[in-house]
């Protein structure tokens, strides 16, 4: 292959750059350059507040002071255990503005979970949530953690509603009281006692920016190191293939996407704040809360998962919604089936399509062109981006276009390596090429499609099934909105094909049906031999299902039904 010029450049949509120039500077520079040109601007709104992007800076120069003068030092790790609120923008950009490294927390982790991350990742600092003071205050003690900054999603809401949160959230059961004598600092109070002038911090490029943990879907999750040469280049990378689609300064971005995962953090909050864009901030997705915000806003880029557009078409309130204001979106996290993908074009007027990404590649690598037919593909790789598909079994043999193997990727946005983990890093990073792990293929245009993840990957008498190829199949079945086909334990194929399957509201079907479906459309061995309906799926926040937890239930089950029989 052609380093210098691969051959998917003459697929690339017209006016799009595959060498860009990548400006010497740290993250937080993107909100420096955005305040300084459009000062005005809505930066942020929160349930009707709303923060410019002088007011943002504003806050992050007030909070950097704050923490430099708590001891936080160029290098020193902070975790953020925040939902989409204006406080963990805020906080974000004031971690990197002193040289720091933000550790983004999932704010639904359990005890043990956050214990892990603070004690991996060492951080001595944590700006958490209030309400989450309880498991908090339990893990704190047996992590490095030494400095705790609460804060409230009530502290940045407009009156009355500031006054009107905390009754109902005590009404709701959503409220929690910090015990007096914690130690738990106020970052409100803080940030209004601080003043507006940071340290003079010399943040390089190279240094590291953020420490992104894997979902840790597969077991313990790790920390993938990503530095501000990264993540700003990821940003610049987005903004290039998406410049037909959107103009600096006018965007109004749905960030319901958590900004501790990087899919938010980059193609929300970093991409929106270098394009001078309002992020409307929702804390966990909840459908009336989304179409509101785009009705009500005119929301022009809603990035989202499949889950996300799935609900949003199943939803017998669409039509009270005007969505048109709608260009762009993403999906990513999950793959897209086909169906959901033109059905949403076709009742919002947007252009949907498929990216991909990895927390260790900051995380974009992959976008389909807005302009191009919708057709299953996660399309070409980004500009400065290279790709090539490598065999599954040793990782050193480059297979022809159309032939499946592991997909590998380098470019600008690859992570350093993960948070000490040498062994790991030796595996997956191979002379810069960084071996993600999922199987794909690649065709003459350069568009790239993804099979499965090699752990993902079905064994059943001997063949290879990848369950993406069945769900693309189900997804087309008038009455399911949602499915998810894993490998189970079976004792004469070794593993057999299982489908968890939700209906459409109102809908009913049989086991016999679904299969019947199936086997009109697949070859015999790739047809489930188990359906499942249920009322919900496990996932993880961002919406990706958890084929693991459904394994794991199927083989409890299996063991319980054999105790009881015997």
């Amino acid at each position: 292959m052609n380093q210098s010029r691969p051959f998917w450049i003459d697929s690339y949509p017209e006016g799009v750059r595959p060498n860009l120039e990548y400006p010497d500077i740290p993250v937080q520079s993107l909100l420096d350059q955005s305040a300084k040109e459009y000062p005005d601007r809505a930066a942020t709104i929160f349930m009707g507040g709303k923060l410019t992007y002088s007011g943002l800076k504003d806050q992050v120069d007030r909070l950097a002071r704050v923490l430099a003068d708590l001891g936080v030092k160029k290098g020193d790790r902070v975790g953020l255990m925040l939902p989409n609120i204006p406080q963990e923008v805020i906080s974000y950009y004031a971690v990197l503005k002193i040289g720091a490294v933000g550790v983004g927390i999932n704010p639904m982790y359990t005890e043990r979970e956050l214990t892990h991350q603070l004690r991996d990742s060492g951080a001595e600092t944590l700006i958490f949530l209030d309400m989450l003071a309880p498991r908090v205050l339990k893990a704190a003690p047996e992590t490095p953690v030494k400095t705790l900054i609460a804060t409230g999603i009530k502290d940045y809401l407009p009156f009355p509603k500031n006054l009107l949160y905390p009754i109902k959230a005590k009404k709701a059961g959503q409220w929690a009281e910090i015990p007096a004598g914690s130690g738990v600092l106020d970052l409100k109070t803080l940030i209004s006692r601080a003043a507006p002038n940071p340290p003079k911090v010399d943040v390089q490029p190279d240094d590291l920016a953020v420490l992104q943990y894997t979902g840790g879907t597969t077991g313990l999750s790790k920390g993938a190191m990503l530095t501000h040469r990264n993540l700003v280049a990821n940003a610049i990378q987005l903004t290039e293939w998406s410049k037909d689609t959107t103009e600096r300064g006018k965007e109004v971005i749905i960030s319901v996407l958590p900004f501790f995962h990087s899919f938010g953090m980059t193609v929300c909050m970093n991409f929106g704040i270098y394009n001078a864009g309002t992020l409307v901030l929702i804390p966990r997705f909840d459908l009336k809360m989304v179409l509101e915000s785009i009705n009500k806003y005119r929301g022009t880029l809603f990035p989202g998962t499949p889950t996300m557009y799935v609900a949003i078409l199943s939803s017998p309130e669409l039509k009270n919604y005007n969505l048109s204001s709608l260009k762009a979106c993403l999906s990513g996290a999950a793959p897209l089936p086909l169906e959901v993908q033109l059905k949403f074009q076709e009742a919002t007027g947007g252009k949907l399509v498929e990216g991909y990404g990895l927390s260790e590649t900051s995380p974009v690598t992959h976008a389909n062109p807005f302009n191009a037919k919708a057709e299953g593909s996660i399309g070409l790789p980004l500009p400065d981006t290279l790709c090539r598909i490598m065999d599954i079994e040793t990782g050193e043999k480059e297979m022809p276009l159309g032939e499946i193997g592991e997909i590998c990727i380098k470019g600008p946005q690859v992570m350093k390596g993960y948070w000490n983990k040498p062994e790991e890093n030796s595996r997956v990073l191979r002379d810069g090429w960084f071996y993600t792990g999922d199987i794909g293929h690649m065709d003459a245009r350069g568009m790239t499609f993804i099979v499965d993840r090699k752990k993902d990957l079905i064994i059943a008498g001997g063949y290879n099934i990848y369950p993406r190829e069945v769900e693309e199949v189900l997804y087309e079945h008038p009455k399911i909105q949602e499915v998810s086909v894993a490998g189970v334990p079976d004792a004469y194929r070794g593993e057999t094909v299982k489908a968890f399957i939700i209906l459409k509201e109102g809908q009913t079907a049989t086991e016999e049906e679904i299969i019947a479906f199936c086997k009109e459309r697949l070859a015999a061995y790739k047809v489930p031999k188990l359906v499942e309906f249920r009322s919900e799926l496990p996932k993880t926040m961002v919406g990706k299902i958890l084929r693991r937890v459904l394994v794991e239930e199927e083989i409890n089950k299996q063991k319980d039904d054999r105790q009881q029989q015997g």
